[in-house]
């Protein structure tokens, strides 16, 4: 099959997914693109959002539309971790004889919802690091691996801090995007009075199955991204580090740490895959300022003069977007 079939089908399969989920999910277009991006990508997602905003219903339609397998945990204080990746059990056979068995937990499946992630222990959420980055994980001295494609979509809640275990870096870090969940217009809150006191919900069909996907994946990191545009990525990244010579006004001022390697790894990942939505075979320049805000936003902390004058990240990132040139020596504008 030549490169502008591929190309063609990728574009149709992706389209009739689209169609699927906007079935049951009213705007939300940059959360649905950063979530398809992440599925692409080979990477995990977390969606930050006040309750209510259709974050969970969202990753639910996704498994619906495609054939994958499905689970869910909701994260609790006293969640274990054992209560994720399984246990070993005690069996006793015909003979009576008593054996140990591993029982898989939740996290054996292929899409995974982490519900109200930060809800949980350190001890906890640190079970799902192994599993996030290398595709396994280990009971005693024992490795279990997971089934591909593996994607974990985790939802958090920003403004509710009681009771809660905010996520650190490492973890932050295992994300390939971070996505905001954005209160919807007047119209769209219409729209989804009508879609949910009316009749009831569209069924979703699948469209998509595990090869399928696959082969997607691997046409997205086949997309082409020229040296002078990677360049510009690299660009922007240095710019989030306050000691570098690229570094912005803000970045300089106000960033203890800035972007790491998996940043970059993350922008050009999104990018190609943005690229790929709009029939493309190639990354773009404007692919990777809209990919840099979710790539970037978890990446980059604050130091103390930052946090005491409340400095927003996604400021700070907008002015690396603003100022970093797509040419060396020349302006952005």
């Amino acid at each position: 099959m030549s490169d502008e079939a591929r190309l063609a089908l990728a574009h149709e399969r992706l389209e009739a997914l689209r169609r699927q989920i906007q079935r049951r999910i009213v705007g939300h277009h940059d959360l649905i693109n950063g979530i398809l991006a992440c599925l692409l990508s080979s990477g995990h997602a977390l969606l930050e959002g006040v309750p209510g905003l259709g974050k969970t219903l969202l990753v639910k339609t996704l498994s619906d539309a495609l054939h994958l397998e499905f689970a869910r945990i909701q994260f609790t204080p006293d969640l274990m971790p054992a209560d994720i990746i399984g246990t070993q059990v005690v069996l006793q056979d015909e003979q009576g004889r008593r054996h140990f068995q591993f029982q898989q937990g939740p996290v054996f499946t292929q899409l995974l919802l982490a519900d109200e992630i930060n809800r949980a222990t350190p001890k906890t959420q640190s079970a799902l690091l192994e599993a996030m980055e290398e595709k396994r994980v280990t009971v005693g001295r024992t490795g279990h691996a997971l089934q591909e494609p593996f994607m974990v979509l985790a939802t958090q809640n920003p403004i509710e801090m009681e009771g809660t275990y905010p996520l650190p870096e490492a973890q932050l870090d295992r994300f390939l995007l971070k996505l905001n969940a954005t209160y919807p217009s007047a119209d769209e809150l219409s729209e989804i009075v009508d879609r949910t006191t009316g009749a009831p919900m569209p069924a979703i069909e699948p469209v998509l199955n595990t090869g399928e996907l696959l082969e997607l994946r691997e046409l997205t990191r086949s997309v082409v991204i020229a040296n002078h545009v990677k360049d510009y990525a690299i660009r922007m990244v240095l710019a989030t580090h306050a000691v570098n010579g690229h570094a912005t006004p803000m970045a300089r001022r106000y960033v203890r740490h800035g972007a790491s390697p998996r940043g970059l790894l993350a922008i050009v990942l999104a990018a190609k895959a943005l690229a790929l939505f709009a029939g493309r075979i190639n990354v773009s320049f404007d692919d990777l300022a809209a990919a840099a805000p979710p790539a970037l936003r978890h990446r980059i902390l604050l130091n103390f003069e930052g946090e005491a004058e409340g400095i927003d990240v996604e400021d700070l990132i907008a002015e690396v977007i603003r100022e970093t040139p797509t040419v060396p020596g020349q302006s952005r504008a």
